[in-house]
């Protein structure tokens, strides 16, 4: 008997475990927590560089520029913005390394603002 409830013990256990190691983001549980996205507003100074400094900049910094690329400056984003990179790499398109690398895909909302911001030919708002 005791072998049949340390056995389903284990069992239980590990299922629980297994169940447990969903890659979740936050986006996914919680996709309206209490504000709605507007991607539809979107300005470089108060929308954009916001999501950059959260996710760019420590490898994308005047003092660092990964792969040649600045991204705490409007005309070092424009560039990359302009010729694709940008939303190649945020986006995770084929042909470009995933950004930002290493880490999770940026939420749809903050993907979101990006593409309008570069729709709008990225202006320096």
């Amino acid at each position: 008997m005791k072998k049949i409830i340390k056995g389903s013990f284990i069992l239980s256990s590990l299922l629980l475990l297994l169940s447990s190691c969903y890659n979740d983001n936050e986006y996914d549980l919680y996709p309206f927590s209490g504000t709605q996205c507007d991607s539809t507003n979107v300005s470089y100074s108060k929308t954009i560089v916001p999501i950059v400094t959260a996710n760019c900049s420590v490898c994308h910094s005047t003092a660092r520029h990964d792969g040649n690329v600045i991204t705490e400056t409007w005309a070092g984003l424009s560039t990359v913005a302009n010729n694709g990179k940008l939303w190649g790499g945020v986006n995770w398109e084929a042909g470009y390394v995933n950004m930002p690398n290493g880490g999770s895909k940026l939420l749809p909302c903050d993907l979101g603002k990006i593409k309008n911001w570069i729709n709008q030919g990225a202006p320096n708002n």
